[in-house]
């Protein structure tokens, strides 16, 4: 296991980077960001130390969803490669449930969105059908099912 130092405003990895680590933070706040430096840059989320982040990339391999960006001098991480993800996890297996709980945060907040999103559509729909009044929070549904599904919001409220 790696640990690595950063200065506060650091990029730690960049969205579209290749996913092959994860990183345990040890001290220091990391944020995360979609379309960082750019003019529609959104902070998706702010992790303190012993949270985990950059897992998915780890486990599927797919390129970075997001750009991890040190908010604060003398921020600390531990990098775990696929080579090491096994020992970590024996060496620290309260961070498995750390893992799992994380996952299924961000898993939960994705399906509650998308049935929002759907139920408003419903009711959109029904109420065109029948003349009635209609939803204004369809847009909002809409925009915020497509932002998770985008990567937005997947680490936060972790």
């Amino acid at each position: 296991m790696n640990i690595k130092s950063f200065g506060k405003g650091a990029v730690i990895f960049r969205q579209g980077d290749a996913g092959d680590c994860m990183y345990d933070i040890q001290s220091g706040r990391v944020g995360i960001f979609d379309h960082y430096g750019e003019p529609d840059e959104k902070k998706i989320a702010e992790l303190y130390a012993d949270q985990i982040f950059g897992e998915m990339g780890l486990l599927d391999h797919a390129p970075r969803s997001a750009t991890a960006v040190a908010l604060t001098n003398e921020t600390v991480v531990s990098v775990i490669s696929e080579e090491e993800f096994y020992e970590y996890f024996e060496k620290a297996p309260a961070k498995v449930l750390v893992l799992m709980q994380q996952m299924c945060n961000r898993l939960r907040r994705t399906s509650k969105d998308y049935l929002e999103a759907c139920r408003t559509v419903h009711d959109t729909v029904a109420a065109e059908k029948t003349g009635g009044k209609k939803s204004g929070g369809l847009l909002a549904s809409l925009q915020k099912l497509c932002a998770a599904y985008k990567g937005y919001n997947y680490y936060a409220h972790n």
